[in-house]
């Protein structure tokens, strides 16, 4: 797939109107989830010790790096395994298999915790990132946000994909994470890109519980 020639509808006042809108709702949202927040850090602390939080440096809107956080869900191990399911997913278009055609996911990392394979199920583990949009570096919508050593297999196309802030939800979770290719889901977020709204953020904002319950967002 060729770059594409539309401009993204990300410009001009686009992105203060987005920020606005993140502003707004995100003093109801933290009301709901700082309890809920300090409540998964407790049970963290309790049943897997410290660090309670994962920190991870990520890219944001025009490559810019950022450290991303998450509550800790894995016991401490290298990431060469993820680099290599990053790479092969980018660069086959797909989640690879072994021969017999069995699917390998992260989501079935043998490093996650008990609990964390319960916040993961439910996406809580994704709440620190609350913390990113606050200081401006996350949206709470749009794509999800690229880590430096998946970037290095993109195709030029894929990169278009950087021209919005990461979100902490987006179009390519409600429309089914680990069913997707990756081809796919820089498709998606392409469209969001270039035909943003506040009415969009709304929509996708309202799906996001549903996706997670039914096990899409993960």
């Amino acid at each position: 797939m060729a770059a594409s020639a539309t401009r993204s509808d990300l410009r001009a006042f686009n992105p203060v109107r987005k920020r606005v809108l993140d502003l707004v709702l995100l003093v109801p949202i933290l009301l709901v989830a700082g309890p809920l927040m300090a409540l998964v850090a407790l049970a963290i602390w309790l049943c897997d010790g410290r660090p309670i939080l994962f920190r991870q440096v990520r890219l944001g809107m025009g490559g810019r790096p950022f450290e991303m956080l998450k509550f800790r869900t894995m016991r401490p191990a290298s990431d060469a395994a993820h680099r290599e399911y990053a790479a092969r997913w980018i660069e086959q278009g797909r989640p690879f298999s072994d021969g017999d055609g069995a699917v390998y996911k992260m989501a079935d990392d043998p490093r996650i915790t008990r609990l964390g394979a319960i916040l993961r199920r439910f996406s809580l583990d994704e709440l620190p990132q609350l913390i990113n949009v606050v200081r401006g570096e996350m949206s709470l919508i749009g794509p999800r946000p690229a880590i430096p050593y998946e970037v290095e297999h993109y195709q030029p196309w894929h990169r278009r994909r950087l021209e919005a802030p990461p979100g902490l939800t987006g179009l390519w979770q409600v429309s089914g994470r680990n069913r997707l290719s990756f081809d796919e889901m820089v498709r998606l977020d392409i469209d969001y890109i270039d035909h943003w709204s506040v009415a969009r953020d709304l929509a996708i904002l309202a799906r996001t519980p549903r996706a997670v319950l039914a096990g899409e967002g993960r």
